[in-house]
Order: structure tokens, then sequence, then C-alpha cells
């Protein structure tokens, strides 16, 4: 107990534990919509189109977060405009960005700068490295998916589960998924720092796939992996830091630790 308020004395761990909460935890309330709706590899598909903003970002020498918002938020609506339209097509399309966008931003970065220090640090996470300004915004887009759930939870509720009768309610569908869209491509920009481009989508995935073990109301789908994605990004610093391993692929080493556990108690519980 004494090394964990040892660790939580630094600034820089602070910033970490405030930056990774608030991701994560955004990352969960969002990754239930898109699990459910079969949009869960938009995570993946987006982190590739951020790495491809990071290379660009730098061959241009222009601060990241000014090229990849605007990128990533217009990839996000491209593929979200594409899964509605093609349907299960629309996962191929996804991977076929990831794909292309990954070969770009490999093909920038080769030409340019080459592969160094703060590259790999987008591509698998350095979380410790979080500034003042990441904490400002991490803290803002937990504090708008709350705001977003708390309000528009009904509506939600009902386009994840029933389209036509969401549209035959008079909602708008392609309104609150676009907006799905914008806040899944702020959680990609705002967690490859923390995560790394190529595990971001874990923290929308692994949560809901969890929780699914445990609940089966929309409202518990969304609080169990709400708190399941905080623990475990809290545990995997800690381990992270203990061991000296990269945060990102710790965290989701405890995500398939909790998914095996959680699968094996679903199956001994029906015995």
């Amino acid at each position: 107990m004494n090394e964990i308020i040892e660790l939580l004395s630094y600034s820089f761990i602070q910033r970490a534990l405030i930056c990774g909460i608030a991701v994560s935890f955004s990352a969960a309330l969002i990754g239930v919509i898109l699990v459910l709706k079969n949009y869960s590899m938009i995570g993946h598909g987006l982190g590739e189109v951020g790495f491809a903003a990071l290379a660009l970002a730098a061959a241009l020498n222009l601060p990241v977060l000014s090229v990849s918002i605007p990128l990533v938020i217009i990839a996000s609506i491209i593929i979200m405009i594409i899964s509605q339209k093609k349907g299960e097509h629309g996962e191929i399309m996804v991977a076929l960005v990831a794909s292309g966008a990954l070969a770009i931003g490999v093909i920038i970065t080769a030409m340019t700068s080459g592969f160094g220090a703060n590259t790999y640090n987008y591509m698998f996470g350095s979380i410790l490295a979080m500034t003042p300004s990441d904490v400002i915004l991490s803290v803002a887009l937990a504090i708008t998916s709350i705001l977003i759930y708390s309000i528009f939870y009904n509506r939600l509720f009902m386009i994840t589960f029933d389209e036509k009768f969401a549209k035959s309610s008079g909602i708008s569908v392609n309104l609150y998924q676009f907006l799905v869209a914008i806040l899944t491509a702020f959680i990609i920009v705002i967690g490859m720092r923390m995560m790394g481009t190529l595990l971001i989508s874990s923290l929308i995935v692994f949560p809901c796939i969890i929780a699914k073990k445990t609940t089966v109301s929309f409202k518990g789908l969304v609080i169990m992996s709400g708190i399941i994605s905080v623990i475990c990004f809290c545990i995997g610093v800690v381990v992270s830091f203990y061991l000296d391993l990269p945060t990102g692929a710790v965290i989701v080493a405890i995500y398939y630790l909790l998914l095996g556990i959680s699968t094996l108690t679903a199956k001994l519980a029906r015995i």
C-alpha cells in the first residue's frame, strides 16, 4: 500500500490516471453502442487513420491534434455512412480503410522523419507522457459522454436495438449515429497517445464484451462496461509500472484475463 501511495505522489502518474480513467470510461460508454450495433471494428479502422494523421502532421511540422482530429472525424463519418448503406459489407470497408491508412502512414513516415521515438509512442502508447492539456481534453470528453448518455439515454437505447421503431417515433437516427461517430473519433485521437494507435480499439470493444457476461439489461451493460474499463486500466497502470512493461499492452492482457475468467464463470453458473 505504501508503494502505491508513493506511486500516486508523482505528477506524471496523476496525469496518466486522470487521462486514462476519463478516456477508458468514455470509450466503454460509446463502445456499448458500437459493439451492439456491430460497429466494433470502427475503432481499429480509426486507429490506423490516426496513425496516418500523425505521420502527416510530423511531415508538415504541424500539431498532431490539429491534423488528426479533423481527419479522424471525417473518416469516422464516412465509415459510418458506408456501414449504414452496405450493412455487413461495411465491416469490409473498415478493414480496407484501416489497411490503406496504415500503409499511407508508413510511407509518409519512411519518406520524412523515419520511425523515431515519437512515432513509436503513438503506435504503442506512452501514457506517462500525458500533458496538462491532455488531462483537460480527456476530462471534457468524459463529461460530454456522460451528458449525452444522461440526456439522450432513451433515444440511444431505441437506436441501438430498433432503428425502424426509432425512425417511426420521429427520432433522427442518422443524427445520433453521426454523434456517436464523432465521439468515437475524439476517443481515438485523445486515447491513441495513451494506448497507441494499434491498441486503442481495445478500450472500445473489451469492456462491453466482458460486461455482457454479467448483465443482460442495457443500463446494466453501460454501467458495468464503465466500471470494468476503469478497473482494468488502473490495474494495468500499476502492473506496467512495477514490471516496466508497456501500459497499453498490459491493459489488453488484463482484459483478456478478465474475459477468460468471466467466460468460465458464466459457463460454470449454467451447470
